[in-house]
């Protein structure tokens, strides 16, 4: 006995998936970048309080900390 109903049924929740990933992909919405100020850093204490730290100064930072 040849097992169409089962490939049918495979191939039938196979393209229901894609159809299903497609619709996700294309209604997804756009991020606008450093909106809420995501991109910079502000420093919160210290003697540089209330400046905007850059990710390379960051970054030096913490190496010589550590």
């Amino acid at each position: 006995m040849r097992d169409t109903k089962t490939i049918e049924k495979f191939l039938k929740t196979k393209e229901q998936k894609i159809k299903e990933s497609n619709i996700f992909r294309n209604l997804r919405k756009e991020v606008n970048v450093g909106a809420n100020g995501t991109q910079k850093y502000v420093i919160k204490k210290g003697i540089n309080k209330g400046k905007i730290a850059e990710w390379k100064l960051m970054i030096t930072q913490v190496s010589v900390y550590h």
